[in-house]
């Protein structure tokens, strides 16, 4: 059992609301994941500023970067470390770090521990922007740690979190080795972010990615996938998992349960509905 949200603003009046939005979001479903938790964040100028490239990072400190790339901005958030500067240059000073998010536009920031307090040490609520995801994790498959927190972001400005269990991970795992696909951790979530990346990279749309994953993955699931403009929600053949999507003029949310929608503005004229099984729901900026 693990805790999803997720909120696609609209309304550029609301951009300044976004982390204060997502953070409350993030505080009603924490009873459904307490082991960790991690939100990715579209469009703040201050963790992504516009046309710089911002590469995630766990396993490092601000510190670190300093000594390794002097003058280049880094923001610590609990495990997380926000660095401007290009992935290569981070890869050849930083070898020992593990990227867990790159590209124009947004960052990912991860923690082990209560996610209310990890919202807090984020500075969740002060973040601005168009876009977020976040999701509050009870490890099944694989250790507590910052690796395996979600989102897992894997292509640039790309991330996937996930309620439920993919019985043939280890399979498809192998499989997008043998293809020369890089793995961080055992998590079987990061198999569903890395096949969606590798189906992206090879020319597919998200929704087609998104209907090849339902062919191909055995389990449980329900999926939140984002991208620099795109928002998508997808539920297995049985659609166990619990979602629903609300939807107002205004802005698009998804979340686990019903209380995460009910601290948005505006609900009370929102479309909610349950999604579809194995029905690609994706909205655009």
């Amino acid at each position: 059992m693990c805790g999803i949200v997720g909120l696609h603003l609209r309304e550029p009046s609301l951009e300044p609301r976004l982390g204060e939005l997502l953070a409350a979001m993030l505080g009603q479903v924490v009873e459904r994941g307490p082991d960790s938790a991690g939100v990715a964040v579209y469009g703040d100028p201050r963790l992504s500023p516009p046309g710089r490239t911002v590469v995630s990072l766990l396993g490092t400190s601000v510190a670190e970067v300093a000594e390794a790339l002097p003058g280049v901005t880094a923001y610590e958030a609990d495990a997380t470390t926000v660095v401007h500067a290009s992935i290569d240059a981070l890869k050849a000073t930083l070898p020992g770090a593990t990227v867990i998010g790159s590209g124009e536009g947004f960052a990912v920031l991860k923690g082990t521990g209560n996610p209310a307090e990890l919202a807090s040490s984020f500075g969740l609520a002060d973040v601005t922007g168009w876009q977020g995801v976040g999701h509050t994790r009870m490890a099944t498959e694989s250790a507590v740690t910052p690796e395996g927190a979600h989102p897992f972001s894997v292509g640039p400005g790309q991330c996937l979190v996930h309620n439920g269990s993919f019985a043939n991970h280890a399979t498809i795992r192998r499989e997008l080795r043998a293809q020369g696909v890089e793995f961080d951790s055992e998590n079987d979530s990061e198999v569903g972010a890395r096949f969606v990346a590798h189906q992206l990279a090879q020319g597919a749309e998200l929704e087609k990615a998104l209907k090849l994953l339902c062919e191909r993955f055995d389990g449980f699931y329900t999926l939140l996938v984002s991208t620099g403009d795109s928002f998508a929600v997808v539920r297995d053949a049985i659609a166990c998992k619990p979602a629903l999507v609300a939807e107002t003029d205004a802005w698009v949310a998804m979340a686990s349960e019903y209380r995460a929608l009910d601290v948005l503005p505006g609900i009370e004229h929102a479309r909610i509905f349950e999604p579809e099984p194995e029905e690609v729901y994706v909205w655009r900026r």
